[in-house]
C-alpha cells in the first residue's frame, strides 16, 4: 500500500527534490558515521574538526584516507534508480550529505554535495586543486605532503591542502547565505520531497523538509524513525532503500 502511494506521488512529479544521507551509501559497503557499527572510535566532532586538521594534519589525513575515501565503491541500485528518475524527468535535484560521489558515478547530474567531496582537496591559500589520488600518493611519498608547493611565500599553515569536505568549525560552499538560498529555493519549488537514508536529526540538513510547500508530499525511506515520520502528508517506509526503490520503480 505504501509502495503504491509513493509510486503515485512520484509518477506525478517533475521537480522532486531528493535528500540523501549515509543510509544510501551503506548499501554500497560504506560504513556510516555514527551508528554502533560506524567508523568512529572518538567523537566525529573532534577528529573531523578544522582545529584537529590544523594541529594534526598527518593523523587527520591517515584517518580520512583510510575511512572516508572509497575509490572502489560502486553505486548501488538506489543511486542508479535516482539517476534514471532524473533522466525520466521526475527528479529535479539531489541534495546529499554524503561525500563519496556515488550519485554522480551513477549518472545523476543535478547534485548538491552539501558536505563537500573527498574526491578533491584544495590549498587554503592559492586554491590549487589536488585529486584524492594525488593526495594519497603524496601521503605515501612525502613528509609534508599536506603543504602546497605552489605558494611558498606564505607561512606553512596558510598553505595546508584541505580535503574539499566541510569540517566542524568550517564553512563550505553551501553554508553561505547564497548557498542556503539556492537550496531552500529548490525545495520550495519542489512538488515532492524524497528523503533517503538520513535520520534528519543533524542541523542544518534536518531543517530542509520544513521548507517544502504546505501541500507538497514528503516520502521518507529510512530504516530508523525520523522526527518527520508523523508529519502531514508524509509516506514513511522503514526498509532498505534499494529494495524499496525497486518496488516503487516496478509500479511506475
Amino acid at each position: 500500500m505504501k509502495f503504491a502511494k509513493a509510486a503515485e506521488i512520484i509518477a506525478k512529479s517533475n521537480s522532486m527534490v531528493v535528500l540523501t544521507g549515509a543510509g544510501i551509501s551503506t548499501e554500497s559497503g560504506i560504513k556510516d558515521f555514527r551508528s554502533r557499527t560506524g567508523i568512529y572510535k572518538m567523537a566525529p566532532e573532534y577528529i573531523l574538526s578544522l582545529d584537529y586538521f590544523f594541529k594534526n594534519p598527518k593523523e587527520f589525513y591517515q584517518f580520512a584516507l583510510e575511512n572516508l575515501y572509497h575509490p572502489d565503491a560502486q553505486p548501488n541500485v538506489g543511486h542508479e534508480i535516482l539517476a534514471k528518475w532524473e533522466k525520466d524527468g521526475w527528479v529535479g535535484q539531489v541534495i546529499t550529505q554524503n561525500i563519496d560521489g556515488l550519485h554522480q558515478k551513477a549518472g545523476s547530474r543535478e547534485v548538491i554535495e552539501f558536505h563537500g567531496s573527498m574526491n578533491t582537496a584544495s590549498c587554503l591559500n592559492c586554491g590549487e586543486t589536488y585529486t584524492a589520488e594525488e593526495m594519497l600518493h603524496r601521503y605515501r611519498e612525502m613528509d609534508e605532503f599536506y603543504v602546497c608547493g605552489e605558494c611558498e611565500t606564505r607561512k606553512e599553515r596558510d598553505r595546508f591542502i584541505k580535503p574539499d569536505v566541510v569540517l566542524f568549525g568550517d564553512a563550505g560552499e553551501w553554508f553561505t547565505p547564497e548557498g542556503f538560498s539556492t537550496i531552500l529555493g529548490r525545495i520550495g519549488a519542489a512538488d515532492c520531497v524524497l528523503v533517503l537514508g538520513t535520520s534528519l536529526k543533524v542541523v542544518p540538513f534536518s531543517s530542509f523538509p520544513q521548507h517544502r510547500g504546505p501541500d507538497v508530499p514528503l516520502i521518507i525511506i529510512n530504516k530508523d524513525e525520523t522526527p518527520y515520520d508523523h508529519a502531514h502528508n508524509t509516506v514513511v517506509i522503514h526498509d532498505s532503500i534499494g529494495k524499496t526503490l525497486l518496488e516503487i520503480e516496478k509500479l511506475l
